[in-house]
């Protein structure tokens, strides 16, 4: 539980950042535990797990692909009928790993596609750091596409820069500007690309702050919005998006040294609403926004359970 606790506090604070690096770690210290446990039974093994589960849970408020994943492997002991220790480990280490396994093969399905969008001398918009978003540019630049990219620096924690640093590795000409910029350059760009950190099963999508706003830009300037994610994000505790929770950030993430008196608010995300969205790419295709939930529930049933 020590590795879970020490994960938890490294995805609580950022050090961990982004919904896929976030899950990536959360399972890979679920298989720690299974590896480190002292469980004599089954029971206490699920025990152990709810444990981490909450700690985990309680890391970022706004993390369905993290929920989603734990919330399958512990699912995977509940249902098993082995009651060995040594066998049920062996069991969540093993699914972890396909998990993760599967979750690389859904992102590499849908930078493919996405990929296919980009076309020579096009112009690309995109806001934050998507690890989703980033390996479609790659891939259509590595099919000899020429084609230029505009990113946000994505205030307050920058993560516009890594993103930014990503593409230039790969020679990928690279323009970085302020967040309030961009209603100056959407309407000189071919179209707008995010990804996501939860799909809701109306359409809707929340990412970080800013993206609504950018897709509302969008909307007037007529230019395409595409939200590119692997479906695994969709969370399907809410049906309407304002139920999503938000998470609000340290106002010192804002302004560290802010004079008394002075409120902070620091939300990490917003909520975009399906009608700003021209498509959402996905590892089943290019699909329209208002049939994910109909989609998901086709290729993911699990996660209704």
């Amino acid at each position: 539980m020590e590795t879970v606790k020490y994960v938890a506090e490294k995805i609580s604070t950022l050090e961990v950042k982004g919904a896929r690096n976030a899950t990536i770690a959360a399972i890979h210290a679920l298989q720690m535990l299974a590896k480190q446990t002292t469980a004599e039974n089954k029971h206490s093994l699920l025990n152990e797990l709810t444990q981490a589960q909450q700690l985990l849970f309680n890391t970022r408020e706004t993390e369905p692909l993290m929920r989603n994943a734990i919330c399958y492997l512990i699912k995977q002991i509940q249902k098993s009928s082995d009651k060995k220790i040594s066998e049920l480990c062996t069991l969540l280490v093993t699914k972890a790993d396909k998990f993760l396994n599967d979750l690389d093969i859904s992102r590499e399905l849908t930078a493919e596609i996405g990929a296919t969008k980009i076309k020579n001398n096009m112009t690309i918009f995109t806001h934050c750091n998507s690890s989703t978003v980033t390996q479609m540019l790659i891939k259509a630049k590595q099919a000899d596409k020429n084609f230029k990219v505009i990113c946000t620096e994505t205030r307050p924690a920058f993560q516009g820069r890594n993103t930014a640093s990503e593409l230039i590795k790969h020679n990928i000409e690279t323009t970085i500007i302020v967040d309030s910029a961009s209603q100056v350059f959407i309407p000189k760009t071919d179209f707008i690309v995010v990804g996501a950190d939860a799909i809701t099963p109306n359409g809707d999508i929340v990412n970080k702050i800013g993206t609504n706003g950018l897709a509302v830009l969008a909307h007037e300037a007529q230019k395409p919005f595409y939200v590119v994610s692997e479906l695994l994000k969709f969370d399907p505790t809410t049906f309407y998006s304002e139920l999503e929770g938000v998470e609000q950030r340290s106002p010192a993430e804002v302004w560290q040294d802010a004079p008394n008196g002075i409120n902070v608010r620091n939300p990490a995300f917003d909520v975009t609403p399906h009608k700003y969205i021209h498509n959402l790419i996905c590892e089943k295709g290019i699909i329209q926004p208002q049939d994910v939930n109909k989609i998901v529930q086709q290729y993911y049933p699990w996660l209704f359970q």
